[in-house]
């Protein structure tokens, strides 16, 4: 019985803290909407470009653009992660996306990160809209996936429908993917 107490604490505890840190850490919550939302895509975008030269080549033959300026993942044996941000086509927002994450298993620490979703394709892209929440999931390709990684389409990821860059990180967790990851349209 004392065993069980015991690890019914351990959950709070780690469900809090993940919580916590995840509201904490300013990622745009009770922000001022839109407006912010896009000045923070536009950073992200000018960023992106000027680390990875290669993405605006992607941006150009992509339908559409997600942006998410600034995502907050956080856990102690649970985890979570919380962004906003900004659905773009030809260069302009049409509309505006939270993502949310929920995790469990070995996992401690917190970070931020900035990605960007390449849809390649239309169908991909209507896809994304029109669903009642899109979840990303193993057919995903990532064109930058870690600070130092290089990009570049190459023939295997030319054929992907979606393509991502993680890029941006701050603070120190173990690993990022985007699998498990639900993308829900918001009104800011």
């Amino acid at each position: 019985m004392k065993r069980l107490e015991y690890s019914r604490r351990v959950f709070t505890l780690g469900a809090l803290a993940g919580l916590g840190v995840t509201a904490a850490c300013g990622n745009g919550v009770g922000s001022t909407g839109a407006s912010e939302i896009d000045a923070r895509s536009d950073q992200v975008l000018a960023d992106m470009y000027r680390q990875y030269p290669n993405t605006q080549d992607l941006a150009a033959k992509a339908n559409g653009i997600l942006v998410m300026p600034l995502v907050t993942e956080a856990g102690l044996w649970l985890g979570g992660a919380y962004g906003r941000g900004a659905l773009r086509i030809g260069g302009s927002t049409v509309d505006y996306y939270s993502m949310t994450e929920a995790s469990a298993g070995f996992q401690i620490g917190g970070q931020q990160y900035s990605h960007v979703l390449f849809f390649m394709t239309e169908d991909a892209l209507n896809s994304f809209r029109t669903g009642p929440g899109w979840a990303v999931g193993g057919d995903i390709e990532y064109v930058i996936s870690d600070q130092g990684d290089g990009a570049a389409a190459s023939t295997t990821t030319a054929l992907s429908p979606v393509l991502a860059a993680v890029f941006n990180r701050a603070g120190l967790f173990a690993g990022v993917s985007l699998e498990g990851n639900k993308y829900t349209r918001i009104i800011p």
